[in-house]
C-alpha cells in the first residue's frame, strides 16, 4: 500500500492571521517583523513581488516600504499561537495520526483511507471556512516528498492548493523533479545547495539519482536519508508524541540597552518563570542552570563583554522560586558596570523526569510544599493569563521590554481586544 503523507501548510501564516481581522488589508503589501522589529519573518505575495526578502533587516527596507506603501507589523505571537491551535485541532479530526511540525505546518497520515483527493480538498476548505486562513496541501509517500508536493501546490495555480505526488506516473515524476531546483528540498539550505552544485547536482532529480555511496561519503548520512526519501523510501517517520526536551533556553533581545543590574535581573526573573513553567508541563526537573549576558556585537564602538556561567544545583528542581534564587546570584557574579547589555537568558540542563531523583539524606527537603505552590501558580496563570502570578517582581521594569510599536491587538486572547460588529 502506498503511503499517503499529507503536509498542510498555512499560506504566509503571520500575514494571513493579521488580515483575518483586517479585511481592508486584503490587497495591501504586508510584512511581519521579528522580535524588536528586527527583520522580516513573513511577507504577503504583494510584498514578495516588490522585492522584500525573507530575513531582510527592517532598517534596510524601511524607506522602500514607506515609498511603496508596504505595511509593516510587529509579531503578535499570542494571536498566531491561538489560531495555530485552532488549525491543528481541525486537522486532527481527519486522521488518527498527525504531527504538528511547526506553528503553521502539520503532517497528516492518510494512508489506507479512501478518497484521499476529496479529503485533501476537505481539509483545505474546512480550515478556510472555520478559521479564515488559506492553506495548501501536498501529499507524497514520504515526509520529504510531501514537503515538495506542498511547494508545488503553492506555486502552481492549476493545483488549486492541493497536489498529490502519488498520482503521477514514473515518467511524470522524473520530468517534474528535473524542473525543480535542489534548494527546494527539505533540509537543503543555501550553503549545501552550492556544495551540491559543485558536484553536478542542481535539480531534485539529480539528487534523487546520485550515486549513494559517494553522496554519503561527501555529505554524510543525512543527505543519504534525504535521497532515499526522494526515492519513496520512508526514513523520517511521523512523531506521534512530542519528546521531552533535554535542554530549555529562554532568552530575549532587549528593546534598548540595559545598564542596570536590577533591570537585567527583572528580565531574568521572567525568563526563569517561563522556563520552569515549561519544565513542569513535561513533568521534569533540571539539575543545571546557566546564565548568560551579551552586549551588542553589532556596535563595535561599544565595549564588548559576553559572560556566561553554569552551576549545578544541589538537588534537581522545577521550582521557579528555587531556580530564580540561583539565577539572581549568578547574575550578580557575572555583572560588570560600564557595559550596555543587549541580550540575556538562562539555560536549564541535565533535565530528567521528576520520578528520577537522587535525594540528599543529610539535607531536609521541602519538595512537597514547593510542588503544591507551583501547581497553584500554574493553575492561576492558566486560568487568568500568563503573568497573573509572578516570580519576584518579574516584568515590573520596562527598561528591557521588546519593541513592538506596530503590534496588532490580541483579537482572540484578550476580552478588551475582541472586535465588535
Amino acid at each position: 500500500m502506498t503511503r499517503q503523507i499529507a503536509l498542510v501548510d498555512c499560506n504566509n501564516f503571520y500575514v494571513s492571521c493579521e488580515r483575518l481581522f483586517r479585511p481592508d488589508l486584503k490587497t495591501t503589501p504586508i510584512v511581519v517583523l521579528s522580535n524588536n522589529d528586527g527583520c522580516v519573518v513573513s511577507r504577503s505575495n504583494e510584498a514578495k513581488v516588490l522585492g522584500i526578502r525573507m530575513g531582510q533587516p527592517w532598517f534596510e527596507c524601511k524607506q522602500q516600504a514607506e515609498e511603496q506603501g508596504i505595511l509593516a507589523l510587529s509579531s503578535n505571537y499570542a494571536l498566531y499561537a491561538d489560531l495555530s491551535n485552532r488549525v491543528m485541532s481541525i486537522l486532527a479530526d481527519f486522521a488518527p495520526r498527525t504531527e504538528v511540525y511547526s506553528i503553521d505546518e502539520c503532517f497528516v497520515d492518510l494512508t489506507g483511507m479512501s478518497k484521499v483527493r476529496d479529503t485533501n480538498y476537505s481539509m483545505r476548505d474546512r480550515v478556510l471556512q472555520w478559521t479564515g486562513l488559506p492553506v495548501c496541501v501536498g501529499v507524497g509517500p514520504t515526509k520529504t516528498l510531501a514537503k515538495l508536493a506542498n511547494h508545488i501546490a503553492k506555486k502552481h495555480p492549476r493545483s488549486r492548493g492541493v497536489f498529490n505526488y502519488n498520482d503521477l506516473t514514473d515518467e511524470q515524476q522524473t520530468r517534474l523533479l528535473g524542473q525543480i531546483n535542489v534548494g527546494e528540498v527539505w533540509g537543503v539550505g543555501r550553503k549545501l545547495t552550492k556544495h551540491l552544485a559543485a558536484h553536478g547536482i542542481n535539480t531534485v532529480q539529480d539528487l534523487r539519482m546520485a550515486h549513494a555511496p559517494t553522496l554519503r561519503a561527501e555529505f554524510g548520512v543525512v543527505i543519504e536519508k534525504t535521497q532515499r526519501e526522494l526515492q519513496g523510501v520512508a526514513c523520517i517517520e511521523l512523531e506521534d508524541h512530542v519528546t521531552d526536551k533535554q535542554q530549555m533556553i529562554c532568552s530575549r533581545s532587549f528593546g534598548k540597552h540595559v545598564t542596570g543590574l536590577a533591570v537585567l535581573q527583572d528580565a531574568l526573573s521572567v525568563f526563569t518563570a517561563t522556563a520552569c513553567e515549561k519544565l513542569r508541563a513535561q513533568n521534569s526537573h533540571a539539575a543545571l542552570v546557566q546564565v548568560f549576558m551579551l552586549t551588542n556585537r553589532f556596535r563595535q564602538d561599544l565595549p564588548q563583554y559576553n559572560p556566561s556561567m553554569a552551576v549545578p544545583l544541589p538537588m534537581p528542581s522545577n521550582d521557579s522560586l528555587v531556580i530564580n534564587r540561583w539565577v539572581q546570584h549568578v547574575a550578580e557574579l557575572l555583572w560588570r558596570d560600564g557595559y550596555k547589555y543587549k541580550k540575556a537568558g538562562i539555560v536549564l540542563g541535565d533535565i530528567t523526569p521528576v520520578s528520577v531523583v537522587q535525594t540528599d539524606w543529610l539535607e531536609p527537603t521541602s519538595a512537597a510544599n514547593g510542588t503544591r505552590l507551583m501547581s497553584a501558580i500554574d493553575g492561576l496563570n492558566n486560568r487568568f493569563g500568563r503573568g497573573t502570578i509572578k516570580v519576584s517582581a518579574g516584568g515590573m521594569c520596562d527598561g528591557w521590554a521588546m519593541r513592538h510599536e506596530r503590534k496588532s491587538p490580541n483579537y482572540t486572547t484578550e476580552w478588551d481586544a475582541v472586535p465588535s460588529v
